[in-house]
């Protein structure tokens, strides 16, 4: 199990959940942020501080962005798992479905 971060993150990525993470398993894309599923250690303590609230336990992800788990994972089948997100830094790019959605925030 592991958390996820899901629409609400697109085009804002405020980064405190980034700040909270004891093990350093956020990682920054160029539109959202990803967590990797097999460096999180679930203890939650992205989730409160997440200012949009786009950060779910994958059990209780809503219906509407339900596909945000395989979004998660498939946003690390090429980079592997490097061991934390500081040293690797923003990568550019996204998951194919976040990089297909529209502009995000109402001012652009």
């Amino acid at each position: 199990m592991t958390y996820i971060i899901a629409q609400p993150c697109v085009d804002v990525k405020d980064r405190a959940c980034v700040d909270e993470c004891p093990v350093d398993c956020i990682y920054e894309g160029e539109r959202s942020l990803y967590i990797h599923p097999d460096e999180c250690v679930d203890c939650g303590a992205c989730e409160p501080v997440c200012p949009v609230e786009a950060i779910y336990y994958e059990d209780d992800v809503p219906e509407e962005w339900a596909n945000y788990y395989d979004v998660n994972v498939d946003f690390f089948k090429d980079l592997g798992s490097p061991g934390g997100a500081a040293a690797v830094g923003p990568i550019s790019g996204d998951h194919p479905f976040v990089a297909a959605l529209p502009p995000q925030n109402a001012d652009e």
